[in-house]
């Protein structure tokens, strides 16, 4: 059951949904199903981080880039 953010058409309204199977999310608030899908970022913590050195970066805000915030102003590393 995956989460989806959007945004509605209709009434701008932003909201996240859980979306089932074939089902078509709809906004909470003015029920329209013309909705803008948005780009869902989600940053994961490892257990026992202790927010040293070593400790893993939240994704950029920006564009969900791994490297960190201010990521997606870099160019390519390679």
């Amino acid at each position: 059951m995956p989460i989806f953010e959007y945004v509605c058409e209709s009434c701008r309204h932003r909201f996240e949904a859980l979306v089932y199977g074939r089902e078509r999310a709809a906004c909470p608030k003015c029920e329209s199903k013309k909705l803008i899908p948005q780009l869902s970022v989600f940053s994961v913590s490892a257990k026992g981080a202790s927010g040293g050195a070593n400790a893993m970066t939240s994704p950029c805000g920006t564009c969900g880039d791994p490297r960190g915030a201010g990521a997606c102003s870099l160019g390519d590393s390679d």
